[in-house]
């Protein structure tokens, strides 16, 4: 990540129509923000539309960052927003995707692939989650944001995020086939 002085003056470089402060915050924080699509899409596919969707409308909404919390967790709002906007439209028409050998393998997202894999277990597990308990375990637990930075980035109380964390785990936990976590 990058200092909170580097994404402001970043940011205000995109306001001013500035293509390379784009291109560089899209650098410093695709990885993170692939990696959260990823985990609440549960598809590469979806996640990779996810993060260009998430990344156009940073583009185009630049001048309304108001600076009250990190642009990181202003992205992963926008990132939130766009998963679940996509959610909604898949359950309204689904689709199917074409296999996975017909698809040509894209080098340049196979390192962040790496660092986004989980267990294949853990992955079905969080699919299984709703998208408002999957998105909050993601970003607290997976992405380590603290209650107050999920908070923002989702829109809700802090609260909201504890309970939704809190009965995301116990999800995953009996999903996983523990039943003793709390």
């Amino acid at each position: 990540m990058t200092s909170p002085g580097t994404d402001t003056e970043l940011i205000a470089r995109v306001v001013s129509g500035d293509r390379d402060a784009f291109d560089g915050l899209m650098r410093i924080h695709e990885d993170r923000v692939f990696s959260v699509c990823l985990r609440i899409m549960g598809d590469r596919e979806n996640a990779l539309d996810a993060t260009q969707e998430t990344f156009l409308t940073l583009f185009r909404k630049a001048g309304q960052f108001k600076g009250e919390s990190a642009l990181g967790t202003w992205i992963y709002r926008i990132a939130v927003n766009t998963c679940y906007d996509q959610l909604r439209k898949a359950k309204r028409r689904p689709s199917e995707h074409l296999p996975d050998y017909l698809d040509p393998a894209d080098p340049s997202a196979e390192d962040a692939m790496e660092s986004a894999a989980l267990r294949p277990d853990i992955e079905e597990a969080l699919k299984a989650l709703p998208p408002e308990f999957r998105s909050a375990v993601v970003l607290s637990d997976l992405e380590g944001l603290s209650m107050p930075e999920t908070a923002n980035a989702l829109g809700i109380p802090v609260g909201t995020v504890k309970s939704r964390v809190f009965r995301g785990r116990r999800l995953l936990a009996k999903k996983l086939g523990n039943q003793t976590a709390t």
